[in-house]
């Protein structure tokens, strides 16, 4: 039990001295003084949620059935009011047909009728995002309570006068799933600031569903009360998750009222308050359970309800809202798809039918044809650029090297001819020496030097490191640099003390100046090293002397991704939010906060859409930075002048070139096979592909083959030709330290296991576009690549993208766009309103938008109606029911429910581990480290067969495909290669037949990001991506594991060791010593605590 640790406000105290108390102040752990919110003011949304932005089409819904329906029962005990598909509607406390009070294109949730039955309050996004609103019980005179643009608001709660409403308020820190707190606010008053009941634990244990006593002076609630400060998936359910916590607004005290294995969830009190209903989970199933609050004695009630989100991150509740007749005898619950009355006393449930109709409007979904396969390479992906001091040339890497090129209009050229990948140039002030870092994957890096006068290379040292970031002093003598650990790709070979390093080039003394920081340089106007780090949770620019010591912070930022002073240190740059600002750099004693909003500091923002690798020209009149492929000029005088006037005169110039393409001479014709072509039904008994160059020339039967001349023949009998797999959500890990690998294990080990196109809809964008470039000029082995670079996060952090308007929007995605992504990753942006404006930005840029699920049904639901390309990870209710199929169907929204790691309950990948011997799979172990095979498979975690959640996920998902949504194969990355086969199983699993599954795997995922033109299906014209496996699927789906060979591009390999057999004949591909590295950092965006 734990008690406020400040008084209650004493006006509050005042409002609940009344007979039987009221309402107010605490979870998690109590509420302090109930402070101020903190968060961002309101501000009234432009946008409009209420109405369809674009082409649509309405569909009318009809059903007897629904999927997670909030209920409420009137005073009167006569009618329920119950949410469906984001309407609001009643019906007789017996049944019948519904009448709809509230519909259109606002999402609107949870009603609950006050305690005199006039009015009902419920959560709506039509302001733009989830907060409280009240209308009268006939629908009419709807307004909105609460206005809140970031914390949002959902499940209200009456206090008994009716002059309250308590609803939960939602936190996000810099991990988007957020935690819950429980806040009031007057339904009629003026204030909408709220006053603040219960603080969270911490940022990811939620707090929720909150319920009043009839008496007002109790706040009941669910606690999330797991171990640890970070939210987990596969939490056990059987164990103690959440219990029910009663708040005493009077005089503060938290106490816990319901704690038991199974948990403890959505508390419902009995009209005279003496009963507690609420849910728990027993034994795999959910049940309805009521407590005696005086005998503390807890029976069940009734079973067969439909899974809790006890497991899963539940918002929006873990069970939808429930409620007694006024007369304490009978509880109205959703559960099966049904509304459910619950005699208590004699635990006998009835069915109260209901039927409701309601139009919908669904956005016709973003879908651009892609092309790709072509003869040319764009090269957009240019870092680190260098403008020598007289401007007429410039130093970048692309493509693995350095390159140069003549300002304006100069042809890029390679700088050298080594063979080593090249990173991180650097000119030093004169322009007479570059420094740039190299990458071997069997005898590591180097720092060198190279003299542009005399073309002599100094390689600095020989000792074999990961050598990053190389930066000159004012003279050109001396070079600071940093040297990292373990490499995620790289390996954990030649790694001997991280740290920063400073070396003279005359003397060639090398020494260690300190272990922390990146971006090292060197102070301008002093004998010391600035570097970035973190102090507290700023990004500091932090100043060091030659030993090591005298730590001084010289500037800090809430968000900045660099920081960088001028020569002269009058002046300061810095990247923050993916924009670049200048600012003078007063000399205060003391550190300066970098701040754009900051209105004394007076800094200019410098661009449009972003920049990134700042640079000053030695005389510091110029500042550089670029985008992609974009070199931007800043004289900084005009900038610094140009203050208060908006975006300051600048030269952009685009640096982008092409190159040759890989096209092999590959004239292959595969005979004798079953060809299952995934061209609609057709399967070829006996039949030939003939590939040439890298596309398919023809497809048929072998009664019909011609062996053109010239063209060689294998003869594949027994075995079976398909269309290679297409993972459309594969996190690969790519490099870090902003370096790639020559060979990338986890991009080999998918294209070993069969998977020759993925996106990745998430990763970060420099890195995945650099190694998107180098395989499609074949300089890296791998399947096609394509990815939506960096997210669009909704939470905090140094990669936040900021929406406000639809040019926010836009920016955003021109930034992406500029590095070759087609498509862009919305990800848990708050509010409806921000996630349209996402969507209308990529309609008019010709972009597709695949959102985070994040585990949000009623989110995911408007994302299918406002016309996402796809939906990113599972729905985390199965089954689903009649209204949500019926959505789902009538749109084109497309289906990747990432079954490995379903939302819900346990992940489907423990399935797997527990039923196979992974460790011993040769095939993974060729390529996937045994660091990250044993600890994840050796000890496994057995679990009932009731208990495999992944299962109902596949069946509602199986049910969707049946209906003609399109929906795929999404390995997430967890197992590389192999878990996009146990994706595809489980499809099977689910009730599709073997060939239905193997189009999850194939021509879905082609279709679903408009790929389909040239991948998903073998046909004459399309690219030569195919498989040849040693069984045949259709008879064992587990046959698509056993692949004899895999040809991406036109070239084929040997599926065990990606050796090439065709046209070339090459030894099988070395990896670097991986070690333990290629655990470090492991994980994606949807998983992982940031």
């Amino acid at each position: 039990m734990a008690r406020l640790e400040a008084a209650i406000p004493s006006a509050l105290l005042l409002l609940f001295a009344g007979a039987g108390a009221a309402q107010t102040p605490a979870a998690g752990a109590p509420a302090a003084q109930a402070p101020a919110d903190k968060s961002p003011p309101a501000k009234p949304a432009k946008w409009q949620t209420d109405k369809v932005h674009g082409p649509s089409k309405r569909i009318e819904i009809s059903v007897e059935q629904g999927t997670w329906m909030n209920l409420d029962v009137s005073p009167d005990g006569k009618r329920i009011v119950f949410d469906l598909l984001g309407d609001i509607f009643t019906v007789p406390i017996a049944g019948g047909e519904a009448t709809a009070l509230l519909t259109g294109p606002a999402f609107t949730v949870q009603p609950r009728f006050s305690p005199d039955g006039k009015r009902i309050a419920f959560t709506s996004d039509a302001g733009g995002g989830d907060n409280l609103w009240v209308m009268d019980a006939d629908g009419s005179n709807a307004r909105q309570v609460t206005q809140e643009s970031f914390r949002l608001l959902n499940n209200p709660a009456w206090t008994p006068d009716g002059k309250y409403l308590i609803g939960r308020k939602h936190f996000t820190g810099t991990r988007s799933l957020g935690a819950g707190e429980m806040w009031m606010y007057p339904v009629d008053g003026h204030s909408t600031a709220g006053i603040q009941l219960t603080k969270r634990r911490d940022q990811q244990h939620d707090v929720g569903e909150p319920e009043m006593s009839p008496d007002g002076r109790f706040l009941y609630y669910s606690e999330d009360v797991s171990p640890g400060k970070a939210f987990e998936y596969n939490r056990d359910p059987n164990g103690i998750i959440y219990v029910i916590q009663r708040l005493d607004l009077v005089s503060g005290e938290i106490a816990t009222v319901s704690r038991a294995n199974g948990g403890s969830a959505r508390p419902e009190l009995s009209p005279n308050g003496k009963q507690l209903a609420f849910v728990r989970r027993v034994r795999g199933e959910t049940v309805l359970m009521v407590r005696d609050l005086d005998a503390g004695t807890e029976q069940e009630i009734c079973g067969g309800l439909s899974k809790d989100g006890q497991e899963t991150w539940s918002i929006f509740g873990v069970y939808p809202n429930f409620a007694w007749t006024p007369d304490g005898e009978h509880i109205v619950l959703w559960a099966q798809g049904k509304l459910r009355s619950v005699e208590v006393h004699t635990k006998k449930v009835t069915e109260v039918p209901f039927l409701a109709s309601a139009p919908h409007d669904i956005r016709d979904a973003l879908r651009v044809p892609q092309e790709f396969g072509g003869a040319e390479q764009t090269v957009r992906v240019l870092r680190w650029p260098q403008v020598t001091p007289d401007g007429k040339k410039v130093f970048f890497h692309a493509l693995g090297h350095i390159w140069h090129r003549a300002l304006p209009d100069g042809k890029p050229q390679r700088l050298t001819k080594e063979q080593d990948l090249e990173y991180y140039p650097c000119l030093s002030p004169d322009g007479r020496q570059l420094a740039f870092v190299t990458w071997n994957d069997q005898t590591g890096g180097r720092l060198v030097v190279l003299d542009l006068e005399l073309g002599e290379r100094q390689v600095l040292f020989d000792k074999p490191g990961h050598y990053v970031e190389p930066s000159f002093d004012a003279t050109g003598e001396r070079l600071v640099y940093r040297r990292l650990g373990d490499g995620s790709t790289r390996g954990s070979a030649f790694v001997t003390r991280p740290g920063i390093y400073v070396f003279e080039l005359l003397g060639g003394v090398n020494r260690f100046v300190c272990k922390s920081g990146r971006q090292p340089r060197f102070h301008p106007k002093q004998d010391r090293v600035l570097v970035l780090d973190k102090v507290g949770d700023d990004t500091a620019l932090v100043s060091i002397d030659m030993l090591g010591h005298d730590r001084r912070v010289v500037a800090t930022s809430r968000r900045a991704e660099d920081i960088l002073l001028s020569p002269d240190a009058s002046v300061v740059a810095w990247e923050e939010l993916f924009h670049v600002y200048l600012s003078p750099m007063p000399a205060t004693g003391g550190k300066l906060h970098l701040a754009p909003e900051r209105k004394d500091l007076e800094a200019v923002k410098l661009t449009v859409d972003g920049g990134e690798f700042l640079t000053f020209a030695a005389d510091g009149k110029t500042l550089y930075c670029s985008l992609a492929a974009n070199l931007q000029t800043v004289d900084v005088a005009t900038a610094l002048a140009h203050r208060g006037k908006g975006l300051p005169p600048q030269a952009v110039r685009d640096l982008a070139f092409t190159v040759p393409a890989d096209i092999p001479a590959t004239d292959l014709v595969f005979t004798n096979a079953r060809v299952v072509t995934m061209d609609g039904e057709r399967v070829i008994a006996k039949g030939f592909v003939h590939v040439k160059g890298n596309r398919i020339a023809a497809v048929g039967s072998m009664s019909e083959l011609r062996l053109p001349a010239g063209a060689k023949e294998m003869d594949v009998r027994g075995k079976t030709l398909m269309p290679g797999i297409v993972d459309v959500h594969a996190h690969m890990p790519s490099g870090n330290g902003g370096m790639l690998p020559q060979h990338n294990w986890a991009y080999m080990a998918n294209l070993a296991f069969g998977v020759t196109c993925t996106h990745d809809p998430s990763h970060d964008t420099k890195m995945v576009f650099s190694a998107a470039e180098l395989m499609n000029t074949g300089a890296l082995l791998g399947p096609r690549l394509f990815s939506t670079g960096t997210i669009l996060y909704g939470a905090e952090g140094n990669f936040k993208a900021v929406i406000e308007s639809l040019d926010d929007a836009k920016s955003h995605l021109r930034r992406l766009r500029s590095f070759g992504a087609f498509s862009v990753k919305s990800y848990n942006q708050p509010r409806r309103d921000q996630r349209q404006q996402v969507i209308a930005a990529a309609a008019e840029l010709g972009m597709m938008v695949v959102p985070e699920g994040g585990s949000m049904l009623f989110h995911n639901l408007t994302m299918i109606l406002d016309g996402h390309t796809t939906l990113e990870h599972a729905l985390p209710v199965a089954p689903l029911y009649e209204d949500v199929l019926q959505l789902f169907t009538a749109s084109k929204t497309a289906y990747n429910p990432t079954l490995v790691v379903g939302y819900g309950g346990v992940w489907g990948e423990n399935y797997w581990f527990e039923r196979t011997k992974v460790w011993e799979n040769k095939r993974l172990l060729n390529f996937v480290p045994r660091s990250l095979v044993d600890p994840r498979s050796r000890r496994r975690t057995k679990f009932p067969d009731s208990e495999w959640h992944h299962i109902a996920l596949a069946k509602s998902a199986a049910e969707l495909v049946r209906r003609g949504v399109v929906a795929s194969v999404s390995a997430h990355g967890q197992m590389q290669g192999l878990c996009s086969h146990w994706d595809l199983w489980m499809f099977q699993q689910g009730g599709l037949t073997n060939h239905e599954a193997l189009r999850t795997a194939t021509i879905h995922g082609a279709r679903a990001l408009g790929l389909d033109r040239h991948v998903g299906s073998l046909v004459k014209g399309k690219l030569a991506d195919l498989l040849v496996l040693d069984g045949n699927p259709l008879d064992d789906i587990r046959e698509s594991e056993h692949i004899a060979m895999v040809m991406k591009n036109g070239r084929l390999y040997d599926a065990m060791t990606l050796a090439e057999l065709h046209p070339r004949t090459t030894k099988p591909p070395k990896l670097p010593f991986l070690g333990l590295a290629a655990s470090i950092g492991y994980g994606c965006d949807c998983h992982i605590v940031r």
